[in-house]
């Protein structure tokens, strides 16, 4: 948890404030770091502010306070009173009350190590505040821009063909260090950026260890030397070194009655480990984040410096690591990796079925509804909407393999035709049903359209056998042309429409005329009887 006395807007450097030339502000005592920041300013004419500070401030002041003939002693018990809510610098406004900076208190601020930053007479304290929230807000901008970009480029990572490998690349690019993932016994599995020192190494896989959560084979699994972390809640590291630990939850289940490698003791054992802690080795700034897939996953980073936006950043970089680490060693992922396997070497699509965990599955084809061709990260999201991992980026079509039992909606943005549930042995003709049904729902602007959601039909009285013969026997003529076929079965089915036609086919609207008048032709049949359309209807719903 953020300390509640810290903004949530980015701090400023005391240096980016100087630098407005408007403000005409002049360091006049204190040490020149450009460390220091800002979080706030506040006036305050009390003698002794500190009751009134939280810490980080710039605290601006015109000297009202100063008693007539205040000496030595009184500044320096009003400067280290600021120093000790931890103000971030004191500036002393020049004029109406004061000609010049008192001395004595430029002494002081430079004995107690506290910035003093003069204000001009015609610089007003409002100026101050307005400037510093200005450099706020361009600096959270600036944050935000930098954290967005960072997600689109983590998220595009995970969708290639080296998930685990190509995130931690960008991660490591992003922070401008070092990102390491950690498997469960400890070793590190991959890396990414410029490779520390030994001691960062070694410091960074002892850190890994105090968020690792236990498997059940592995309890009571001692963290190592050093501060334990808490329960819940957080510690705040006070030096170079000390662990800063964060965890949900609380202990359960534990005590001198559980026994080890009970459901109690992992329940303990898990509420005992952060989620996520940091530490600092050699000017290095480490961080471990457990993976949320339970498996004993952990990202470890390395980086020189602490920017805004780091954490947000390794966070999302922790949750896609999480969906691909688990999904690797989850038993849906294996099943899946053994049907892909079983077929490349010639398997039949019935023998793998069983893997995928269930019998009877639907093709949806889906259609994005803007111009864009579809990318794997969209394609993604449909799968995940659909709740299915099974997808598959056929061009400007993405087609999912999504179970029988799943209830397939309507997905904002997208166009669907799904086909009728299918064994494995029709997936092919369960593909040309969604084909066609997706052709259908955008040539009638409809969101979503199934194949087959109809009661019994006459035709459906008709032996399938019989059926089948005649509809060879009608369709001889152009069965050898498929574009043919396909544009009679597209032209009937949207009722005699040339322009609704020629979308669902992407095909000019004379294209649509010149093939139906060759089919006219071959068939030797007068297409505008609505007798002749009905048989020709039936018959080619037989292929």
């Amino acid at each position: 948890m953020p300390d509640p006395a810290v903004p949530p807007t980015p701090p400023v450097p005391l240096d980016a404030l100087l630098a407005r030339a408007d403000l005409g502000l002049r360091r006049i005592a204190g040490p020149a770091d450009p460390a220091v920041v800002v979080h706030w300013a506040h006036t305050s004419e009390m003698a002794d502010p500190y009751p009134y500070l939280l810490g980080g401030e710039l605290l601006l002041s015109a000297g009202v306070h100063v008693p007539d003939g205040a000496g030595a002693g009184y500044f320096d018990a009003y400067v280290s009173r600021i120093v000790a809510a931890g103000g971030a610098a004191l500036g002393f406004g020049v004029a109406p009350v004061h000609d010049t900076v008192p001395g004595a208190l430029v002494e002081a601020c430079e004995m107690h190590g506290l910035p003093l930053v003069e204000v001009p007479p015609r610089t007003t304290f409002s100026a101050v505040a307005r400037a510093l929230w200005q450099l706020m807000a361009q600096a959270r901008t600036a944050e935000l821009r930098r954290v967005t970009e960072a997600q689109q480029s983590l998220a595009t990572a995970a969708a290639r063909p080296d998930p685990v490998p190509s995130v931690l690349q960008q991660l490591a690019r992003r922070l401008g260090g070092r990102a390491v993932l950690y498997g469960p016994e400890g070793t590190r599995l991959a890396g990414a950026g410029p490779e520390p020192g030994e001691e960062v190494r070694t410091a960074l896989a002892k850190l890994a260890e105090v968020v690792r959560p236990p498997s059940p084979g592995h309890l009571r699994t001692p963290l190592p030397e050093g501060p334990r972390p808490p329960s819940a809640g957080h510690t705040r590291a006070s030096s170079p070194g000390h662990t800063r630990a964060s965890s949900p939850g609380h202990r359960v289940g534990s005590g001198p009655d559980a026994p080890a490698g009970s459901p109690g003791d992992l329940h303990a054992d898990l509420a005992a480990r952060p989620s996520s802690a940091s530490d600092t080795v050699a000017g290095v700034r480490l961080v471990a984040h457990a993976l949320g897939n339970g498996e004993g996953f952990v990202l470890g980073t390395a980086t020189p410096q602490r920017d805004a936006g780091d954490h947000t950043i390794a966070s999302v970089a922790a949750v896609l690591l999480s969906l691909l680490t688990g999904e690797r060693h989850s038993g849906s992922g294996a099943g899946r990796s053994s049907a892909l396997v079983r077929l490349l070497l010639g398997a039949a699509p019935a023998e793998v079925a069983p893997l995928l965990g269930g019998d009877r599955w639907r093709v949806v084809h889906g259609r994005p509804d803007g111009r864009a061709a579809p990318d794997p990260v969209t394609a993604s999201a449909l799968g995940a909407a659909l709740g299915s991992s099974l997808v598959d980026v056929a061009g400007e079509v993405v087609r999912v393999l999504v179970p029988d039992g799943r209830a397939v909606e309507r997905v904002p943005g997208w166009t669907l035709g799904v086909s009728a549930a299918a064994a494995p042995r029709d997936w092919p003709a369960a593909d040309t049903q969604a084909a066609r049904a997706l052709a259908r729902a955008r040539a009638t602007r409809a969101p979503l359209l199934r194949h087959g959601d109809r009661p019994t039909a006459l035709t459906d009285l008709v032996p399938p056998a019989e059926a089948d013969a005649h509809a060879r026997a009608l369709l001889t003529p152009i069965e050898q042309s498929p574009a043919l076929v396909d544009t009679l079965r597209t032209w009937l089915s949207l009722h005699g429409s040339w322009d609704r036609t020629a979308v669902a086919l992407d095909v000019h609207r004379n294209t649509v005329r010149q093939r139906i008048a060759r089919c006219a032709a071959l068939l030797d049949a007068d297409l505008d009887d609505p007798d002749v359309r009905m048989e020709l209807w039936f018959v080619l719903r037989r292929t």
